[in-house]
């Protein structure tokens, strides 16, 4: 078998935007579909590719890299050599999310190929996974995250992340550019969440990188600590591994980093060795489902937790493939009060992480990585 094309769909989807605990006006976003071909009619298929899980389509100059330089890479290659094509790939400097969407496309490929999901490739482990609720920033008042973390608790979540307030003031609710970080105001959102849910629900923290300083970071940790938060992710710039390594001696909640720095396992195996994180971050867009699989073996070699960053069915099929012991958590979302997270956009005809009352979500069991794609609409909506 040898890959004869490969492309980027592109096709037009409806949203209504939710920013700053509010909706915006109604608009349309392009989502993308890259797809591989091969001379013996199997396919491949990936969605999205940027942003926030795969939900977010890639851009016209991704597009284009993808299917220029990219595809003449791996044109007359055979598709299930991804470990080869993912070393030539880092050698070249190729975009990191860019050999990532070649990467998962090739495994849905196969999946589809041998008719099961890319988990059992792997080498599956469990069919279900812990979840929990992952909040978009800036809700509303700490009573208001208190209240949704209320109702993801009667949903079924086990475990409610709290991403408080950033780029917005929660006191003049205005934009704030320049000083993304009100650790007043997001330490009274985690008093108010834990006061109204007790210890029933384990609760971790978010910030997004916003704090600017070390003393800042010790501050909020020291509260999270006393509240009996469960991780603290990504506090500062992750660009000051020094000022993690301190972080990490002088807390004893579990720093989750890198979440999103480049490098892929190379940048998290250095944190790991220098002691600059207690947890590991990373997903499906920093070195494709290879990369992820590799990242997990090495945390599981140095006994931290590798946590999963992002939703996706990509990075609930690698989870399905991994203990629990190594990568507990799939984070859904993300939610807020009056976002329905239960429907399936219009090219997909089912979503590929239903969770159960227990606070579960299944590992989708359809080839490749179980997309049901509605190939009607996307046909319809297609953009040039």
């Amino acid at each position: 078998m040898k890959i004869t094309d490969l492309q980027v769909i592109a096709f037009r989807v409806p949203r209504i935007p939710y920013s700053n605990g509010k909706w915006l006006d109604p608009t349309t976003v392009i989502q993308t579909l890259t797809k591989i071909s091969t001379d013996e009619g199997a396919e491949g298929y990936y969605l999205g590719g940027a942003g926030h899980g795969d939900q977010d389509g890639l851009s016209p100059a991704d597009r284009a890299a993808l299917e220029g330089g990219l595809k003449w890479r791996v044109v007359g290659q055979d598709p299930f050599d991804r470990e080869k094509f993912w070393h030539w790939m880092w050698v070249a400097n190729v975009q990191e999310n860019l050999l990532s969407v070649l990467d998962m496309a090739l495994w849905d490929l196969q999946g589809r190929t041998f008719g099961v999901p890319v988990h059992k490739l792997l080498g599956g482990c469990r069919e279900r996974v812990k979840a929990y609720g992952s909040t978009y920033p800036n809700m509303g008042t700490p009573e208001d995250y208190a209240e949704h973390a209320a109702a993801c608790l009667a949903q079924g979540y086990k475990h409610y992340k709290i991403h408080p307030y950033y780029f917005w003031d929660p006191v003049t609710k205005q934009p704030d550019p320049g000083r993304p970080s009100h650790i007043e105001q997001d330490i009274e959102v985690c008093r108010a969440v834990r006061a109204r849910v007790g210890e029933r629900m384990v609760l971790s923290f978010d910030p997004w990188g916003t704090y600017r300083t070390y003393e800042e970071a010790v501050k909020v940790g020291r509260e999270l600590e006393r509240l009996n938060f469960y991780w603290y992710e990504h506090p500062m710039s992750e660009y000051r591994v020094a000022a993690y390594e301190k972080l990490c001696q002088e807390l004893s909640i579990p720093i989750l980093s890198p979440e999103i720095a480049a490098g892929s396992i190379y940048t998290r195996a250095d944190w790991i060795r220098r002691g600059a994180s207690d947890m590991s971050r990373i997903d499906v867009l920093r070195g494709g489902i290879t990369g992820v699989k590799k990242m997990v073996s090495i945390c599981e070699a140095y006994g931290v937790k590798c946590e999963i960053h992002m939703s996706g069915f990509a990075n609930l099929q690698m989870l399905g493939a991994t203990s629990e012991d190594v990568c507990e958590y799939y984070e859904r979302g993300l939610l807020a009060p009056g976002v329905d997270y239960e429907t399936p956009p219009p090219y997909l005809k089912a979503i590929g992480d239903p969770m159960d009352s227990e606070g579960y979500v299944q590992v989708p069991q359809g080839p490749g990585m179980g997309y049901q794609l509605n190939w009607d609409y996307i046909n319809e909506n297609k953009v040039k």
